[in-house]
């Protein structure tokens, strides 16, 4: 799309003509923005826009550099001295008090990202992940047998599966108690619906039940973390409030923001990767055999290309801390800096045909968790796991099963798919394994 939002003004940096911050351009396919990202790779990788349609009117200076090309997001995600966080991290600012500094480690610099990070880190090591697998699993065969009974073999698939087994596995793991996982299941819900691409008249809705949520998920996670202080458990939460390094402790507040951090980042992106690769494996019918074909040794690649055609999360913000360059572009200190992870994703000089869906693509070093640096993402490993646990269970309970045509959301943030309808064979008597 080219946009002629903004006419050249004298005196003030000119704007690309590639649209990437009008509303029609967020309410296209993802097919449809990729054509434009594909002409911003090849000829101005690194280049200026407007602001997002909605927000104050531009002032001199006024915009953001896009970030498109895969080398240049790994660039900017890793060099954190540079680029930094602290000055907000989404591409839309959301309304002060929404998410109540609940974006923890995304949105903070060295030296406080640094010491909370230290403190975190071994809650999500490989060992410990490893661990959680059996939990995984068995709430994937609990929530695909719960599918399995919609009665004439259709549902819809978000509200039957891909938004209760996120959710059902992060409450486990942290040590909610199971009387209260439903009620912590629809607070996370409540919380990742508020985004500024809503309506005025919904967006008020939202934000007020996003709040509520926020306020509820806070709530038990510091009465949680009491508990666990008192008589600690084999849980997430233990680890965290008995986390120690170089004699510093996690906070009260620390622990309760990177609870309902893990239910924000864990939970919506998870939900919509899952969307996205039943809709894939639909679409693409021979993609789908050949991994039934093995599907326990071919599902770790699977899973990564699904992360990378998908790219649940669309973007993240930084700030130039100094005045530097990038892609032949001066950026000054101050600006903002956005990173456009599906075109990185789409980056032909990384990826080999990438608007293939490839399965068996390896290697596949995508950036669906970030580029790498300080901030990738914590929890990368179990979002991992949970996705080879239900699509194993999901393809060997439902091998037919199949997305109908999903209804989308409009989003600058998240690849989002608001209704999913499938239809399976009902009765079908596979083993969840």
């Amino acid at each position: 799309m080219v946009s002629d939002r903004f006419p050249a003004v004298e005196g003030r940096r000119p704007y690309d003509p590639v649209d990437l911050s009008s509303r029609a351009f967020w309410s296209q396919t993802a097919a449809q923005r990729e054509k434009s990202y594909a002409v911003l790779r090849e000829q101005r990788p690194v280049s200026w826009h407007p602001p997002i349609e909605g927000n104050s009117a531009p002032s001199e200076g006024a915009g953001f550099w896009a970030i498109v090309r895969h080398e240049d997001i790994v660039t900017v995600s890793r060099q954190n001295s540079v680029f930094i966080a602290g000055a907000g991290v989404l591409f839309e600012d959301i309304p002060e008090g929404t998410l109540d500094g609940s974006l923890s480690l995304l949105a903070m610099d060295h030296p406080g990202h640094t010491k909370l990070r230290r403190l975190v880190c071994g809650a999500f090591t490989m060992k410990r992940v490893t661990q959680m697998k059996e939990i995984m699993e068995a709430h994937a065969r609990q929530i695909v047998d719960e599918l399995a009974a919609c009665p004439d073999g259709r549902a819809d698939f978000i509200e039957k599966c891909s938004s209760l087994f996120p959710m059902r596995v992060i409450s486990d793991i942290v040590g909610i108690s199971r009387d209260q996982q439903d009620d912590v299941v629809a607070a996370a819900i409540a919380l990742s619906s508020v985004a500024p691409d809503e309506t005025a008249t919904d967006g008020l809705a939202l934000m007020e039940g996003a709040m509520k949520g926020n306020r509820f998920l806070r709530d038990v996670a510091l009465d949680l973390a009491t508990r666990r202080r008192a008589q600690p458990a084999d849980d997430l939460m233990t680890v965290l409030v008995e986390a120690e390094s170089e004699g510093e402790r996690l906070t009260d507040s620390e622990i309760v923001d990177l609870f309902v951090l893990l239910c924000i980042a864990g939970y919506d992106s998870t939900k919509q990767t899952i969307n996205h690769g039943l809709k894939l494996l639909t679409d693409l019918p021979q993609q789908r055999a050949w991994l039934l074909e093995d599907l326990e040794g071919r599902i770790g690649t699977a899973v990564e290309e699904i992360l990378r055609y998908a790219t649940s999360v669309m973007t993240f913000r930084r700030t130039a801390a100094i005045n530097t360059e990038l892609g032949g572009q001066h950026i000054k200190a101050g600006d903002k800096v956005v990173m456009f992870y599906p075109s990185g994703n789409r980056d032909a000089s990384i990826f080999p045909e990438p608007e293939c869906f490839d399965l068996s693509r390896d290697p596949n070093p995508h950036v669906a968790f970030g580029g790498g640096g300080a901030h990738f993402c914590l929890a990368a490993q179990l979002a991992r796991f949970q996705l080879r646990a239900l699509f194993t269970t999901l393809l060997r309970r439902l091998p037919d099963i199949e997305a109908e045509e999903p209804q989308y959301t409009a989003s600058t943030s998240l690849n989002k798919i608001s209704r999913l309808p499938c239809r399976f064979t009902a009765g079908w008597t596979g083993r969840t394994g």
